[in-house]
């Protein structure tokens, strides 16, 4: 499920990136009209964010409908990465590098292949960048390196979570990009319902630790005994015991808060020492009931019904 290596480099002297130069891929005129060239473009899907190539359409390219050379006009030319699956992406370096200085370069000790140059260097702005990563992956990575959302496009949480392993790879932490306030992190927590050990195994692994709070809650009815040894191993030691804790804690303090009996009050006509005595007795039975039967997930409606 999860890409433990990742490889980044500039493919050079190839057929692809040959064409590429010498359609003129770099002009947005040329990109996107299609009187400039032989290349044809496929309509994207409305939750795409790269079109499908019409399997019998001849020389046609793939080019993202997020980052085409046309997406930030007001923007210097862009550079040009090319996806696993031939889908090519537009960005610019400068906004890239502020956003992760150390992108590619060998200055982080999370690159696996680092570009011999920083990408900053000029001859990245002919040469065409090519990533061992799906278009669905790269897609959600500059994304969150633009600051925007890839909600548009629905990606899946297993895409999500391929997307952010592969994240140190390229020199991204991601503790640094996915914070309370980013859009990133809302599209995670929306998935916290549907995937929530997944999701807290996820930001464990990271450590994004806003997240895996957040994410906890959607765990108090989750069956521990059922986690495997792989989930756990995500987890790690740390997170692992909170949750265990979280567990155990939630329980002993309402077992603490239902056993307390009520407070007696001074003897009056309607309700004497007799009666109170009566209603310990009743209240005691009900909490040890409910303080066997709850478990740390348990609503405060659940326990009024």
């Amino acid at each position: 499920m999860y890409h433990a290596h990742s490889q980044s480099h500039v493919q050079t002297g190839n057929d692809l990136a040959a064409a590429a130069a010498s359609m003129n891929l770099h002009s947005p005129a040329a990109a996107l009209s299609p009187a400039a060239s032989t290349t044809s473009y496929a309509s994207p899907p409305p939750t795409s964010p790269y079109p499908t190539s019409e399997p019998d359409v001849d020389n046609s390219i793939s080019v993202s409908t997020a980052f085409h050379p046309n997406a930030h006009p007001h923007l210097p030319p862009p550079d040009t990465l090319l996806s696993s699956d031939a889908v090519l992406f537009y960005v610019h370096s400068p906004t890239l590098l502020r956003a992760c200085p150390a992108l590619f370069t060998s200055s982080s000790s999370y690159s696996i292949l680092p570009l011999s140059t920083p990408l900053s260097h000029p001859q990245w702005r002919n040469t065409l960048i090519t990533l061992h990563a799906p278009a669905a992956e790269v897609n959600i990575i500059i994304h969150t390196l633009y600051g925007s959302s890839p909600a548009a496009y629905s990606p899946s949480f297993e895409t999500l979570a391929n997307a952010i392993d592969r994240m140190p790879e390229w020199g991204i932490i991601p503790s640094t990009h996915i914070t309370p306030s980013t859009p990133l992190y809302a599209l995670l927590l929306s998935l916290a319902p549907l995937h929530p050990l997944d999701l807290y195994g996820l930001a464990a692994y990271h450590g994004l630790h806003n997240l895996a709070v957040a994410t906890s809650s959607h765990l108090l009815s989750y069956s521990l005994p059922s986690i495997t040894d792989t989930q756990a191993e995500r987890l790690g030691a740390i997170y692992l015991k909170k949750l265990l804790l979280l567990h155990l804690e939630r329980g002993v303090a309402l077992k603490k808060i239902l056993l307390k009996p009520p407070h007696p009050h001074p003897s009056s006509k309607k309700c004497g020492f007799g009666e109170q005595n009566r209603l310990t007795r009743a209240w005691a039975l009900a909490s040890a009931y409910l303080a066997w039967e709850a478990g740390p997930g348990e609503s405060g409606l659940s326990i009024y019904v």
